[in-house]
Order: C-alpha cells, then structure tokens, then sequence
C-alpha cells in the first residue's frame, strides 16, 4: 500500500511484505493495515526497514480488527536513514489466537515489514529445527542441546558450568546450578564477586508487564507500584517480588482498591510506602493525591496533608531523608516533575510525616532546571540528592533531553551543578552503590525526522564516582537478548541491582540483575584501589582490608581521592580554543568560576547559561562579591551553545529585538553564542557570537515592551478549537481528547498514547459522524461507512471495526479490582447498520457508487444526473450562484449577496463582490477606510474624488480577479467654473455619467439622479460640463456620479475631474503682482538698513581700540591732497640715529621729513576735526579731505 492507500487490502496468504510505500516521510501520513490469519496460528511481524521520530510517531498493533481492541505494542525505531544497508530492526512480534485479526495503524518515516504464518522466528537461528507444537497446529523451535529461547539465540550451560568444581548443569532448567562459593551463569565468578556481571529473568503472569511504574525494598520483598500499560484487563496496581525465592507473591486484592497511575514516586518510611502525584490513566489527569501503604496489611490510606503550595507533578522523584541526626523529623523531598498548569517544575516539595504538611523550599545555590524523567539517588554518606538528566524546556520554544548532574544538599538546602555526563536521556534509573551513582537505560532519542544516531531505547550503563567527580561508561548487558528500554525501575539490595519491566515498543515483565564486584573480593591494597570500572574501594591501612566507600571511615576517603584519575578533582574544557581549569575546591561555591590558563591567576571569566533577568542579577551579584575578594576584573559572559538563538524569548514571552543573530555554517557549533551580561533594568541580556565577542551582533531586551497577560493554561482547555487558537504554544490530541503544552507533548504521552495530535486552527471532528464522504471517513483507522439502501452513494460515518459498527463500554466504578479503570471493549452493534435492512458496511474500500444522495449510478459508479443544484463528478459541489455542502445528502442554497456579485464561495457562501469598493461576506459594507462611501444594502458604494487630482486604479491582484464595475463621486470646489471630466481605462468599458443635487453619504436618495452621458465599449472619454448650465451657484451641493461597469481584470483605470479659469483676472493679478514687488522692496530696505547699523558699529569698535593709541602716534607738519580728495601726501619729522654721546655723527642731520601718500576717504582724526572747525565759516572750502586718519 502506498501513502495515497489507506487501507491495505486483506492478506490471506502466509507470509508477504508491508510497505508505507515509495519515497521517505511525509507529514502526517497515516497507513493501515488487516492482515487476516488461519485459526490455530501464529504470525510473526519481521521489520525488514523501521524508522520513526521516536516519541511522536508510532506503529500500533492491535489485537482485533479495530483500534478499540487491546494494544499489544507500539513500534518506535530510529536506525538513521531508511535504506537497505542500515541495520534493520530484528524485533519479532508473536501473537496466536484462534483465529487471529490484527489491524497495524502507522505515522512513520519508513516501513517494510514482513509478516509470516506458522514459520518459527529467525529459522531457529540454525540452532534447531521448526516443528508442530503438541497443544496445537502451531510450530515452534526445537533448539539443539546448550541453547535455548524462542529463537535458540541464547546459550545455556557455558563450559558445562565448571563441573564438577564449581556447579553442574540443570538440564530440564536449562541453567547452572552453582555450588557454594560460585555463581554467574556459567559459575565462573567468586563469592563475593571479584567482576560485574548480568544476567537475566523473564516470569509469564497476568498484570506483571508495565512502564513508568516505581518499585522500593522492604525485608527483602521489592514492591512494585502502579504503572502505564495497554491492557488493563488483569491490571494489578501493586505487585511484589520476593528477592530471597526469586518469585512473584500473591497479594490481597485490597491492593488494587487505588486508581491506576504512572510516573509517580514512591518512598520508603519504616513499614509505609508513599505514593505521590503520576498521571491517572483513565482521566489523562496528573493528581497531588498523596496515599501511604501499609505493607503489613497491605492496605491503602489517602491521606489529606495541609498545603499552602503544592504541585501535582509526574516524572518526578521522591526520597525519605531525616532532617535531624536523632531521625525526630523525617520528611518526604519531591524533587522536579512536570505539572500541567505551571510546567517543568524547578523547586523542591516537602511533606513533612510528623506534622502532615506540604510546603515548597527556599532553596539557595546554583540555579537549576527543573525536568521530567531524571533519576535521582540519595547518598547518606554526603547527605545530598543527586539528579540527573530528564527532559526539559530551555525556553519558550526550546526543549530535549539533557544530561547534566545536580546536587541538593538536604542540610543546607543549597544546589550545586556537577559535571556534565554527556549522556542525554530521560526514563532512565539511578541507584547509589558505594559511593557510586549507576545510570541504566533510558529514552536517548533527541531528534526529528533527522535522526543523528540516538537510540528510542538504551541499555547504556555509565556510573558517576561521588568521590571523584568522574563519569565512566560500563559494558552493556552482554546477555545475548536486546535489554534496551526506558520506563524500567531500578532498585539495589544485597548487593544486586534489579532492573525491572519497561518499555521497548513492547511492555516488559523481565527482571534484569546486575552483581557488581564486591570489594571484599580484594586482598591486595592495589587491587583495591584500582577496582573494576564502577566500582569504588577503600583500603583500610590499620585492618589491611578492602573496604567499600560506604562503610570506610572518613580520613580512609582521603586516599580514595588520591587514587582518582587527573581529571577527576580538576577536569579541562576547552571553549573557543582557550583551555580552562575548573577546580573541585571552586565548584562548592554558588557559581562555577573558571580560572584562565594564561600564566596570570587573577582574571576570570564566568561560562553560564542563563536566559532571566532573574538568573542575570544572581550573577552579577555573584561577580561583585567574587571581585571583591580576589580584586580581580571579572568578564561575564553567557553561553547559548547548542540552541537556537530564534527559539530564545524573555521571561515574560517578549522577543529578543534582533533576529540576526544566527549560527555559523555547520551548525549546531560548539562555539555557539555568548552574551554579555549588562544591568537587567537597563539594557537586559545581550548575546553576541563567541566567535567576534566585540562586533558579534548583539539581542538586546525591548525597553518599552509590555508585559503580557497571563494565557490559559493548555491543560485548562477543554476542546480543540480553544487549544489551538492563536498560536502554537499548545497541541491537541484527538484520540485523548486532551491539550497539552507543546514543550510537553513527550512528558504527556511517552508511550505512544497520543495517536494523533493537531496545532494552529487544524481540528478533526470531535468523532466518526463528524466525516461527510467515505472517502475521509475510511482515512480514519477507527471509522467505517455505512451506506444506505437508496444506491445513490448516501451513508454514515460510524466508528466501527472490519466486521461492523461498534460500541465502546466502559466498566463501571467498583471498591475491588482493577475495574476502577475504565477499560474500552468493543462491543459488535450491527443494529447501527443492519444488513438486514438493505445497508451495506465498508471499512477497507468505499462502495463504487458515490453520488452523494444527488443522482443514481449506471454501470455501478458513474453518476446518471446531478440534481438539487449539484454538480461534479460526484455531486460534490454547488453549482456557480449557490454554495453549502452537498456532500453525503447537504443541500446547496442561493449565493446571499445583496445584489453586488452572482458567485460565491461554493463551501461558505462568501460573496465575491462585482463592485470595487465593496466588502464583505455578503457585500454589504463600504471600503471606508479606503475613500469610499455609501449603502450597499439600497445602493452602491463610490470612491470619493478631489478636484484638480489624477487617480489611478490598478485592479491586477489576484483579489481583483471579479471586480466588473467600479463608481466614483465628485463635487465642484468652485461655482463660477465650469468642471471638466477625463477617464481612460486599459481595457473597454461602459460608462455612465449622472448628476443629482446631493449626495447622502448613508446611501439614501436625496436628489434624483438625472443622466448625462452613456458610452458603451470605449477605452477614453473627456466631457466638460458647464457651471451654467447646471447652476453650480444654485446647487451647491450638486454632485457627479461616474458609473464605469463591465471591464475585464486585470485593467487600469486613470480618472480626473478639474476646474480652471476661463479668462485672466487683471486686478487679481496686478493686486498680486504689486503685493508682491511692495514685499520685497521692504525686505530689501530692512536687510540694508542691518547692514548699516552693522558697519557703523564695527566702526565704533574699531575707533574705540585705536583712540589711546593716538598720543604716540606722529602728528603731520604737512598734508598735501591729491586731486579727488581720496588721497594725499602727509609729511613727517624723523629723528636720525645718533652716536654714543647723542650727537648727529659729523656732516650728517639729526632730522629729516619723511613722506608717504595715505587714504584720506574713510575717516578722519579728532585732532584735525577740532582744527579745522574754524575753516567751515568760511565762503570757500577747501579741496582736499578735512581729515586724515593715519
């Protein structure tokens, strides 16, 4: 079957291949398949090629012919691309019942698989032969001797156990049985244990499989409590296994008097277990229902705390700590978690046993981020919780995994970050071991449809050293069977990790067992110390004995810290190719401080990831107080490395306001980006690139954004409209019925619950009925078509299964059992469409005929004649001029557009309007905004024109493609001029010219219109129209209608209407003219004048500086004026040089005249004003300048 396929057709034949069809994902593609088999069979699902985006996409497998029947898995992979050389998935599913019906729902990248009949699985791996089972006509492997499973894949009695010394082996167990002093599967290991090693359980029984379940130890039985799983027909919420018989106990059925949940946590105090928050399976709901069961009795008890906050979590984790030494405060710490209305939770939750109290901490430290699926120890030796991994929300729009590793002190409450693993993943465990935090498994998968190599499913195993802050990668599970899986529990007892059910697309019951090495295995001091990797000892020089990390004293640890590896107490980085040293002794502060490796001790630099304004002010606090002591310039910068800076917002959902911030070439770059930490109240975080921290760009916070109201909570939105209107901050899953945030859509459904989800205004109907056609009915795998007698293609969309419709009943609420869980059964109702009555029910293929209740069919599947105003080939569609939906027996009804338009939207109804200027959904509204007014309701609508202005109507848009017509108005601005008219178009029209003696902006008639001019089919017009003639003085309100109709799009339309004189007005003119000239000339006056105050002040200015100069000045014997008097000759006395005695040398003159020609036009002395005062009585003036100013 193709992607275009939905159905593919029945398989009656014993083995074949499955494809999702040619080329590679598609988005939201579906694919289904029935596959039929022979009673008393088997059948085997072999995946030839299997790729999908692991925690969104799956392939369902239901066991029945519908999705109403119990799920039996959900396939998850993601080898890479999906071609033939990748390594194929190698899971075997087996189901047998007789007879057996499977329907497979697929969203995937990838798919080609290969079911088969009574064949036995992998050919019994050339280790035994395919034979007919005894019970029944089923076959199954007969394995050879020394091997053993379903595939005889996995080997047993290794070395025939070391017999005689060390154990024999059991044949009818298949297994060794180990004499004292041995064991391990082939009985080669020590008591105790000199070497780690696995091995591996599997126990069949009813309600024993399940994922995201929690298990603890008490008196050497490990209760397991609660859990996801697919079918809840024999659900038990607790479960016990008995450590010392290695069997599963038969519990009271008082057990399962709770609702089952998953991802809850438990914690153990004296003989009570608490159980706290998960998610309810039959209600989609996450609970802060605090229950305590008494293992004594094996009863439950709700217990009711006081809180004044409090957060229903899942995904989190839970510890009994004592707060005091003398154990009088006991307390349960809740540690992260997920919580629909407020997130990933970042805090710390208390209840306290004694007083029956919730409360939130007030932690201190390092900022940490709250996540989803971590694991978490609790180390009595340091006192402090360790958490690592789990899945989180770095920003608004930026989610994964991560890997990093948190400290919680319970004394002190304070955080400290520690080294990163580099292990990303959620779903996994965590169990302390001497001094060692082992991690198992686990969700890796942080990619898309682009995958990099992470896996679905992990049986990676890698252990943290407390003492050394060191992360070190153990073996997997050599135990020749896939232990890959995440949703498992991890619990630690007598030395022996139990690893228990999970998920892998299937859900687990097998118990996996790791022993590690045991230091008392060790005689030798050296042997000791450098223990198999994951294991810490201790050698105690006063016993000379090995000793484990927990029950070494004190100063022994100090030389278990001396024996750790150079990276241990101080480990290197390196960042932008400058190499730093991060000490132990620096990390306890409340900030990682990293020293620079440049020769020079006092110069620091600040690597942290921050993104509030929050997170910023504790640094920068941390960084004055850190200067202070070290008198040392501290540079701060942020590291954004490995995200997206597009996908970082503010606190409160602002934007950074530069969007050019973007990642080099290859990304995602280790160098990434940094940001400069400046005052939040000021300019907030800038980022700027690691690479040119000086002209990197720079993200700075919007000063005058305001903050935004509070949204709704996703989890508070009750339908699919309401949770994806507006933006994509929430997701909708139809199948649930549930909206969920879209950073939480993994946290919400890690098992593949959600088969279906839909973001941004995209809704399906609420069910089956909701489907018009069977064409969109039968694309839906819980849909069928029920068609009825009339042959005419007219039916119903149902939810049903390949025999018929269906019915979903739920048990009813009981005090026993698990029957408090709502469990669908699909109930055959043929009664929905009865055979009997002519009906006929489809679920893989549509009947052929498919007229949709509007014609009968010839020749089985052509329709004869459309009718009731149908059209297509199918009746499908309204004919032009009516709209509705016809499909399945609708009606269509007439286009409602008020005169303006004779089509509309064949689905809505919407009017295409005919009339420029006109609008909406049944052309009744005026472009207002844009110039035009009037009433399409009892008229048109008109563009309102200015006077003496060209307009220019391009109607080329795709959105113009119906406008036939467009109308204008124009008034005269003057009532003494005639107005003239000009149109020109692209494209031939009509035209018609009225006139009227008002105009009502409402639209109604105020003035009958009265024509003028009626063109048809020109392409220009000019007209002039007279103020005479229609007595512009008496009508001053008179007003032109131009009515241009029937162009054809795309056209342009150019149109103006104008006013000019008829003769020149000279007594305007010569008013003007003069205004004008009189205008100037006073300027001109003014400026001169200026200009004449300007330079007989600078000329005062001037006299005023030289007038006590004037006394040493010489004073002219004589002055002779040239012709002009603007010149003349002024003569002088000038004393000669004298000898020593102040005598004239002999034959010289102790004086001479001296003479010069000076400008006598510009000014005159004071002292020859005074002189030549008497002159002016005189009858004759003299020539020359009566002064002279030297």
């Amino acid at each position: 079957a193709t992607s275009a396929d939905p159905i593919f057709p029945c398989l009656m034949i014993f083995f074949s291949y499955l494809s999702d069809g040619p080329g590679n994902y598609k988005y939201k593609t579906k694919c289904t398949w029935l596959i039929e088999g022979q009673p008393n069979s088997i059948l085997r699902l072999r995946f030839e090629h299997f790729a999908t985006e692991c925690s969104w996409d799956h392939l369902y497998v239901y066991d029945g012919d519908s999705i109403y029947s119990p799920i039996l898995a959900a396939f998850r992979y993601s080898p890479g691309n999906c071609c033939p050389n990748n390594d194929r998935p190698e899971t075997i599913l087996i189901f047998a019942a007789p007879p057996v019906i499977f329907l497979v729902a697929l969203i995937s990248l990838c798919l080609s698989a290969l079911p088969r009949l009574n064949m036995c699985p992998n050919n019994c791996s050339d280790r035994g032969e395919c034979r007919v089972g005894n019970s029944s006509d089923s076959v199954q492997c007969e394995c050879e001797v020394g091997w053993k499973g379903e595939a005889c894949d996995v080997p047993y009695c290794s070395s025939d156990c070391g017999s005689p010394l060390r154990g024999r082996c059991d044949s009818a167990a298949k297994r060794c049985q180990c004499k004292p002093g041995w064991q391990g599967l082939d009985c080669s290991i020590t008591v105790p244990a000199n070497v780690s090693f696995w091995t591996r359980e599997e126990y069949s029984g009813h309600g024993l499989v399940r994922a995201s379940h929690k298990a603890v130890v008490h008196e050497d039985v490990m209760w397991v409590i609660g859990g996801h799983m697919f079918n809840y027909t024999h659900y038990q919420m607790v479960t016990a296994f008995n450590i010392s018989s290695q069997s599963w106990m038969s519990l009271n059925r008082s057990v399962n008097s709770v609702t089952g949940r998953y991802g809850h946590s438990l914690s153990l105090h004296e003989d009570q277990i608490y159980m706290y928050g998960g998610k309810i399976d039959s209600t989609g709901n996450v609970t802060s229902e605090l229950w305590v069961f008494h293992t004594w009795n094996q009863s439950w008890v709700l217990l009711n705390p006081r809180a004044k906050e409090q957060y229903a979590v899942v995904g989190h984790s839970a510890h009994t700590v004592q707060l005091h030494p003398d154990r009088s405060e006991p307390v349960i710490l809740v540690v992260f978690g997920h919580c629909p209305l407020y997130g990933y939770i970042s805090q710390v939750q208390q209840y306290n046993i004694v007083k029956n109290t919730w409360s939130v901490l007030e932690t201190r430290g390092a900022l940490v981020q709250g996540g989803y699926g971590h694991s978490s120890v609790y180390d009595p030796q340091t006192r402090s919780i360790y958490i690592h991994g789990g899945y989180k929300a770095f920003s608004a729009n930026k989610y994964g995994l991560a890997g990093d590793l948190y400290r919680y002190d319970v004394d002190k409450r304070m955080w400290l970050i520690l080294r990163d693993s580099g292990f990303f993943r959620y779903l996994h465990t965590a169990v302390i071991v001497d001094g060692n935090m082992l991690v198992f498994g686990g969700n890796t998968h942080n990619d898309t449809s682009m995958s990099h190599g992470a896996k679905c499913f992990s049986s990676d195993f890698i252990t943290y050293s407390i003492a050394c802050d060191e992360w070190i990668v153990l073996p997997h599970p050599d135990l020749h069977h896939d232990v890959n899986r995440f949703g498992h529990s991890a619990v630690y007892h007598n030395g022996v990790m139990y690893v228990y059910g999970g998920f892998n697309s299937l859900m687990l019951s097998d118990v996996l067992r790791f022993t590690p090495a045991s230091c008392a295995a060790f005689s030798e001091q050296l042997e000791c110390v450098t223990a198999v990797p994951g294991v810490k000892c201790v050698w105690n020089s006063t016993t000379s004995t090995c000793m484990s990390w927990d029950t070494a004293a004190p100063h022994d640890t100090e030389s278990l810290r001396n024996t750790c590896s150079p990276r241990g107490g101080k480990f290197l980085f390196q960042i932008n190719s400058v190499l730093f040293e991060l000490s132990m002794h620096q990390r306890i502060k409340k900030i990682i401080i990293c020293t620079k490796m440049s020769g020079s001790t006092s110069i620091f630099n600040i690597i942290i990831t921050l993104t509030t304004q929050k997170k910023v002010q504790f640094v920068l606090k941390e960084m004055h107080n850190r200067s202070l002591q070290s008198k040392a310039v501290i540079t701060p910068w942020v590291g954004l490395r490995k995200i997206n800076v597009s996908y970082w917002c503010w606190e409160d959902m602002s934007p950074f306001t530069n969007s050019t911030l973007q990642w080099l070439p290859g990304e995602p770059s280790d160098a990434g980006f940094c940001g400069f930490l400046a005052e939040p109240t000021f300019n907030g975080l800038k980022a700027a690139t690691c690479v040119n921290s000086v002209n990197g760009s720079l993200c700075e916070r919007p000063t005058n954004h305001s903050v935004k109201q509070c949204r709704t909570p996703c989890a508070l939105r009750s339908s699919c409209s309401e949770c994806t209107s507006g933006s994509s901050e929430c997701m909708w899953c139809s199948n649930t019925r549930q909206c969920v945030d879209s950073n939480a859509y993994v946290a919400s459904f890690p098992y593949g619950q959600c088969m279906e989800w839909y973001t941004m205004n995209s809704c399906p109907p609420e069910n089956c009925s909701g489907y018009k056609t069977c064409g969109h009915c039968l694309d839906q795998p819980g849909c069928g078509w029920c068609t009825d007698p009339s042959n005419t293609g007219r039916g119903q969309c149902i939810e049903g299964s390949y025999r018929g419709p269906i019915q979903t009943l739920f048990h009813a609420p009981s005090s026993s059992g698990p029957s408090l869980i709502p469990a669908p059964q699909p109930m055959l109702n043929v009664s929905l469409c009865p055979l009997e009555g002519s009906y006929n029910w489809s679920f893989i293929q549509c009947p052929a005929c498919q007229c949709n209740g509007h014609s009968s069919c010839v020749n089985e599947s052509v329709c004869e004649r459309c009718e009731d105003l149908t059209t297509g080939k199918q009746c499908e569609s309204c004919i032009s001029g009516y709209y509705g939906d016809p499909t399945n027996g609708g009606s269509c009804q007439s286009c409602k557009c008020n005169g303006h338009a004779s089509m509309c939207n064949s689905n809505n109804g919407k009017c295409f309007c005919t009339t420029k200027g006109i609008k909406g959904d049944r052309c009744h509204l005026c472009e207002v905004e844009n110039r035009y007014q009037g009433n399409p309701l009892k008229g048109t609508c008109y563009y309102t024109l200015l006077i003496d202005y060209q307009f220019t109507f391009s109607l080329s848009q795709e959105d113009d493609r119906y406008y036939t017509a467009i109308n204008f108005v124009a008034t005269p601005d003057e009532q003494n001029r005639d107005l003239d008219m000009f149109i020109n178009a692209s494209k031939n029209f009509n035209l018609n010219i009225t006139w009227a003696t008002s105009f009502a902006a409402a639209g109604t008639q105020a003035g009958e219109e009265i024509p003028i001019v009626s063109r048809s089919n020109i392409k220009e017009f000019k007209d002039s129209f007279s103020n005479e003639k229609f007595d512009f003085r008496s009508n001053a309100n008179i007003t032109f209608y131009v009515y241009v109709s029937n162009f054809t799009w795309p056209v342009k339309i150019q149109i103006a209407f104008s006013q000019h004189s008829n003769f020149m007005d000279l007594v305007q003119f010569f008013v003007t003219f003069f205004s004008c000239f009189l205008s100037l000339l006073l300027v001109a006056a003014v400026v001169w004048k200026i200009k004449q105050s300007c330079w007989a002040s600078r000329r005062r200015e001037v006299s005023a500086v030289a007038f006590p100069l004037l006394p040493s000045v010489p004073k002219p014997i004589a002055l002779e004026p040239c012709f002009g008097n603007k010149a003349a000759v002024l003569s002088i006395f000038v004393r000669l040089p004298r000898g020593p005695g102040g005598i004239p040398p002999p034959g010289q003159s102790g004086l001479a005249v001296a003479s010069a020609l000076v400008d006598v036009s510009q000014q005159m002395c004071l002292g020859y004003k005074e002189k030549s005062g008497g002159l002016r009585s005189r009858k004759q003036q003299p020539l020359a300048q009566p002064a002279t100013c030297i």
